[in-house]
């Protein structure tokens, strides 16, 4: 059977966020045994997908909570919020580095294949920005520890950086991300703030791309760099006035990058490319209202 179509048993950490239940919901689609661990910090019981183990619980107990053989993590269950991360940071190295460095531990004694997903923020300002935040630091950290694991351990894995994801399921609130922030003030006809200086400019990536290309990463991928992002760049006042409501500006902000560097290079050696583009996504759901 060709490795590809192979049913196997997968973990997915954080697998009741904004990601991770889509990337659940295919590889349930696809037949495999598919178990979540999440803490529910970020993800919700909303979002749980017919067929999925849902196990509640931290990443650091990850032994304990799941003693089944496992033949592929995806570790997509950590902090991921950049300016806020500033006010908390002892929040951020408990799920993050205290978290991860269990789930490691877990994929040393499984022995199987490892995906992770890093943070795009580490490339972001000319790599300014890998020390900017908490999260960021953490999460560029993990990267280097996922790939000593694998050289240490003689163990598989692939990291993956997502770039400003976007669609069903995504968070709004204190820990929401732009789209989402934007879609709910649109509905509710509220003023559109958009962080000085406007001009910062990000790659807005479609769910259903980028569960695309973790699954072609799961299946196929090996070592670092596998970037997952559309290439196009809109600043993030572009972005709001798509959105066709009054803009107002806010002051800046502490460990907000002005850019970030993009290379989907190794993701498109697989054969992913993205497919939608977020002002596609805008016109549609400003088009529901």
């Amino acid at each position: 059977m060709h490795p590809a179509t192979q049913k196997q048993t997968v973990l997915v950490t954080g697998g009741a966020g904004f990601v991770g239940s889509h990337l659940c919901g295919r590889l349930v689609a696809e037949g495999h045994t598919v178990i979540s661990l999440d803490n529910y910090f970020a993800g919700s019981r909303d979002n749980h997908v017919l067929g999925v183990e849902y196990r509640e619980g931290h990443t650091k107990d990850v032994e304990k909570l799941v003693p089944e053989s496992i033949d592929l993590i995806y570790h997509l269950g950590e902090y991921s919020r950049v300016e806020i991360s500033l006010t908390e940071p002892s929040l951020v190295f408990d799920l993050n580095t205290i978290g991860t460095l269990g789930v490691l531990e877990f994929w040393r004694a499984r022995k199987c294949k490892l995906v992770y997903a890093g943070s795009s923020t580490k490339f972001g300002d000319g790599g300014l920005s890998r020390t900017a935040t908490p999260y960021a630091w953490t999460k560029a950290a993990n990267t280097e520890l996922v790939k000593n694991y694998g050289e240490w351990y003689g163990l598989p894995f692939a990291v993956t950086y997502f770039y400003n994801v976007y669609g069903p399921r995504e968070r709004s609130g204190a820990y929401g991300t732009l789209i989402e922030i934007f879609r709910q003030k649109h509905l509710k006809g509220e003023v559109l703030g958009v962080v000085t200086p406007g001009t910062q400019r990000r790659n807005f990536t479609y769910v259903g791309d980028i569960v695309a290309g973790l699954v072609l990463v799961g299946e196929k991928g090996e070592g670092d760099n596998y970037g997952l992002g559309d290439t196009k760049q809109y600043s993030i006042l572009e972005i709001a006035k798509m959105f066709g409501d009054t803009i107002t500006m806010l002051p800046e902000r502490a460990g907000n990058r002005e850019s970030s560097a993009i290379d989907i290079s190794k993701a498109q050696a697989l054969g992913w490319n993205p497919t939608k583009g977020v002002a596609e996504y805008i016109h549609e759901v400003t088009e529901m209202k």
